[in-house]
């Protein structure tokens, strides 16, 4: 049905100002991380970022000249064919499961692979259904 894997998502605010996410990205470049996924959206003056990357530790660590406050929290990402229904046929599982999805955030624009990245009610049980 789907691939699905845990991962770890960092997020923080910073001042919503021209130049912000050069700034993120040219701090984690400078470390040597690589952004699985990011989300970046604003609220209100500020900017709430949400990255997927393998060592938050890291980066952390290289965005800490920012000032920001870092938060941590697992997630699970899946990945499935760029196909037409392929979406509901994960959500519908989960539903019946009785695993809510809390947040999700996906892209599919070139290639054969969606990847998704599902905040749930519980990983485990979402990541055991979605292996069968």
């Amino acid at each position: 049905m789907a691939k699905a894997r845990k991962v770890s998502l960092l997020s923080f605010t910073l001042p919503d100002k021209v130049g912000q996410l050069a700034a993120a990205a040219a701090h984690l470049a400078e470390a040597g991380v690589s952004i699985n996924a990011l989300q970046a959206v604003p609220a209100g003056a500020n900017a709430h970022f949400l990255l997927a990357v393998k060592n938050p530790a890291k980066a952390r660590k290289a965005l800490a000249p920012l000032a920001a406050d870092f938060k941590e929290q697992a997630a699970i990402c899946v990945e499935m064919p760029n196909k037409a229904g392929r979406l509901q046929k994960v959500a519908a599982k989960l539903a019946e499961a009785g695993v809510d999805v809390r947040g999700t955030w996906a892209t599919a624009f070139t290639g054969k692979t969606a990847s998704c990245v599902l905040l749930t009610s519980d990983d485990e049980k979402a990541l055991a259904l979605l292996k069968k």
